[in-house]
């Protein structure tokens, strides 16, 4: 009996090592990057319409496999008739979750530059930011108070000129009275959006692409789908002003957070919106003494 197992441990060990010997680290990082691919497609697809396609598909592969294996050649050749145009089909049905990631890979770029160097904004461009983000949140608590519904889009590193096109360029700064002008309800532009590019309003009455989100709350109108969807389709940050609740919410990164105040989307905003300060590098010989040593010799001198 123990020789028995003795044997089957020493097999299935000899078995294992002739499997990993043939393994080789590529093999690793092949099946991790698989994994990763699928792993993204399902978080893209999740709560939208074309999960319910998705699964649609891989019930279409189970069917095949099962006709392949009982050699059931009548439903074989339809499926077959169906696959040869099941790559344009697929295609066409997918197309906003495929535009959306090759929007994302584009992407990575902007998030490889901002890990690995840390983004810089001029000082005169640095104040015109808090001057504007001060302004989108005076402007956002005054339209709450007052249920005045507003939608503001803050661009950041995608390019939204496609948005912007849809509406009026006005090129205005961004104060108080411009966005409750832009906002009011007897005005033309206050059904769209506005767009914040460079600190300064850049077009208003644009229209934003909606979410496709399934999971998104019953409650929320147009213009938390039309956030929701800017937010996934770019890296902008959107501001939305509810018209009947008054409730502020901030979308970014395809998130949607609500019931803001004043002092709470002000800190949002500037930490979305304005990079850190880079600390400056100490030149010569004082890159080589701790921080804290650096600071109690500057405050000698």
């Amino acid at each position: 009996m123990l020789e028995n197992i003795g044997s089957f441990f020493s097999d299935t060990l000899s078995k294992l090592s002739v499997l990993f010997s043939n393994v080789h680290i590529q093999d690793f990082i092949d099946v991790l990057v698989v994994a990763f691919i699928v792993y993204e497609l399902i978080i893209l697809v999740r709560h939208t319409r074309a999960a319910q396609l998705a699964k649609g598909v891989v019930l279409l592969l189970v069917v095949y496999v099962v006709a392949l294996l009982l050699e059931m050649r009548v439903l074989l050749w339809v499926l077959n008739a169906v696959m040869q145009f099941g790559i344009i089909v697929l295609a066409v049905v997918f197309q906003p979750e495929l535009r959306r990631a090759i929007e994302q890979v584009g992407g990575v770029n902007a998030a490889f530059n901002h890990f690995f160097r840390a983004p810089r904004m001029e000082d005169v461009m640095r104040q015109k930011w808090q001057g504007a983000i001060v302004a989108v949140c005076d402007a956002a608590e005054r339209m709450a108070e007052q249920r005045v519904g507003a939608l503001i889009v803050l661009e950041r590193n995608t390019n939204l000129n496609e948005i912007i096109r849809t509406g009026t360029t006005l090129r205005s700064d961004v104060n108080v009275e411009m966005l409750g002008t832009i906002f009011y309800e007897g005005t033309p532009l206050h059904d769209g959006a506005t767009v914040v590019r460079d600190a300064r309003i850049e077009a208003a009455g644009c229209f934003l692409p909606l979410s496709n989100n399934l999971a998104i709350s019953r409650d929320m109108g147009t213009r938390h789908r039309s956030a929701l969807g800017m937010s996934e389709n770019s890296d902008a940050v959107v501001v939305v002003v509810s018209e009947e609740t008054g409730i502020i919410s901030v979308a970014k990164n395809a998130v949607l957070i609500r019931r803001l105040d004043r002092q709470n989307l002000l800190e949002l905003l500037i930490s979305e919106i304005i990079p850190p300060v880079p600390e400056e590098k100490p030149k010569g010989l004082r890159r080589f003494i701790p921080k804290k040593a650096r600071a109690s010799t500057d405050e000698k001198e």
